[in-house]
């Protein structure tokens, strides 16, 4: 299945800002090195320039997928109607059997952070968690094995 097409503003930005960065300050940087490489004489066996070469390809690969993938993009910049339940851009509180808690943001696949506990909308636990509501219990099948969860708390908004 292809990734969802949601994103947060905050990583709509930070894509943005990224394919800009690429198209406009290092692939003309790279262009350059090449190009001054490239004058230098022989070029198979000029390493300056093959890693150069290498450099614009991989920069070039990155910003057809961004484009393309910000083509697509539908930023969710709106809280849900109903801020109860569970939807894209949530916080979630839950707690686990053994009574710890977690704290759980949902946003879009190219924005999931696990150091930050950001978890992609794709996710088998945002997929249990979606529509969900405070003192709803779910049950989420983890590489470690079936996992319960009670969701104490659903907020939008700064964590």
């Amino acid at each position: 299945m292809p990734p969802s097409q949601y994103i947060t503003p905050e990583g709509h930005a930070r894509l943005t800002a990224e394919l800009d960065e690429l198209w406009r300050v290092q692939r003309p940087r790279v262009v350059q090195a090449v190009s001054e490489a490239a004058a230098l004489g022989d070029r198979s066996e000029n390493a300056e320039y093959i890693y150069g070469k290498k450099m614009l390809r991989e920069i070039d690969r990155r910003v057809r997928f961004l484009r393309k993938r910000l083509d697509g993009m539908v930023v969710v910049s709106e809280r849900p109607s109903d801020t109860s339940r569970v939807f894209f851009g949530a916080w979630v509180v839950l707690e686990d059997d053994d009574g710890v808690e977690l704290t759980l943001r949902i946003v879009g696949p190219d924005e999931f952070d696990p150091k930050r506990n950001w978890i992609s909308l794709d996710s088998p636990m945002a997929k249990a968690l979606m529509r969900r509501a405070e003192g709803d219990e779910i049950s989420v099948r983890l590489p470690a094995g079936e996992r319960g969860y009670c969701i104490i708390g659903v907020r939008y908004g700064l964590p």
